[in-house]
């Protein structure tokens, strides 16, 4: 059976369809993941917009969103994804950062559909729509199959890593998370271990890094420390800053290959069959 990742979006902070953009994409996080005959959605960044034309093309009828958290770029994707408005669809979408007692992660995706931020109502997806709330850490299984890991990562407002098992192999989406120089995130190396690819976090470089602490991203550099500790076969650089364009990736990239050749560096629509 297949186990297969795709990439829709890989941007992060915001979308930025410009010429100097299509290389590697414009559009913001999302991700998807095919294990067996069902299907796993990493975030609702700008990118599910086309995976929900290709999975009307398809006919693909349900799936599983999970969310990383719930800044904008990671769910302002998802008032445009068209299968869920249709009624003989099926997703459960779920979150481990939102306080079930607070309303949960459906009481997030409502309030950014009200008005005046938006037109069309949560109310208006006639799709059946299953809103379920962990707590970042948690273990559990999703089919028979598919097996998750989750952990709490260092982000304003929390944010959540998973890993995907299915018939041995395995593929750990770690986004948005900021990493302390010099100090291993823990949580991070435990959900890793041993994966066959680690989608992460590298927002910016090793350079860029000292401005920007406490605004929650890491770099590719911290990436591929974590993933060689962890005895990772694959490591996707991922969330790329809006003000890195093609040259830039294209020269980090190389970079990349050469400190580790276990790195490569997401692109829209790359594909890596796992299985």
């Amino acid at each position: 059976m297949a186990f297969k990742v795709k990439f829709w979006g890989v941007r992060g902070s915001i979308a930025c369809p410009s010429p100097r953009h299509i290389g590697f994409g414009g559009n913001t996080s999302c991700i998807e993941v095919a294990a067996g005959g069902d299907r796993i959605i990493f975030d609702a960044g700008t990118g599910i917009r086309s995976l929900g034309q290709w999975m009307l093309k398809k006919d693909v009828k349900r799936a599983h969103l999970m969310l990383s958290h719930t800044h904008w770029d990671h769910i302002n994707g998802f008032p445009f994804f068209t299968p869920a408005f249709l009624p003989d669809r099926s997703f459960e979408i779920m979150a481990g950062h939102v306080e079930a007692d607070q309303g949960g992660i459906r009481k997030v995706l409502s309030g950014q559909m009200a008005q005046p931020f938006f037109p069309v109502p949560l109310e208006a997806m006639r799709g059946s729509l299953t809103f379920s709330d962990f707590s970042a850490g948690d273990t559990f299984n999703l089919t028979e199959n598919i097996r998750v890991r989750t952990a709490p990562l260092n982000h304003p407002n929390g944010a959540t890593g998973y890993r995907i098992e299915h018939r041995g192999k395995s593929v750990c989406y770690v986004t948005d998370t900021e990493h302390v120089p010099g100090e291993p995130d823990q949580n991070i190396l435990a959900l890793i271990e041993g994966a066959d690819l680690v989608i992460y976090d590298s927002t910016y470089t090793e350079s860029e890094f000292p401005e920007k602490v406490g605004w929650g991203h890491s770099t590719w550099e911290e990436g591929i420390r974590l993933c060689r500790a962890a005895n990772v076969r694959m490591l996707a650089i991922f969330h790329h800053d809006p003000t890195h364009d093609d040259a830039f990736m294209e020269a980090l990239e190389l970079e990349a290959r050469q400190v580790w050749s276990g790195a490569i560096v997401a692109r829209e629509n790359m594909r890596i069959n796992l299985l």
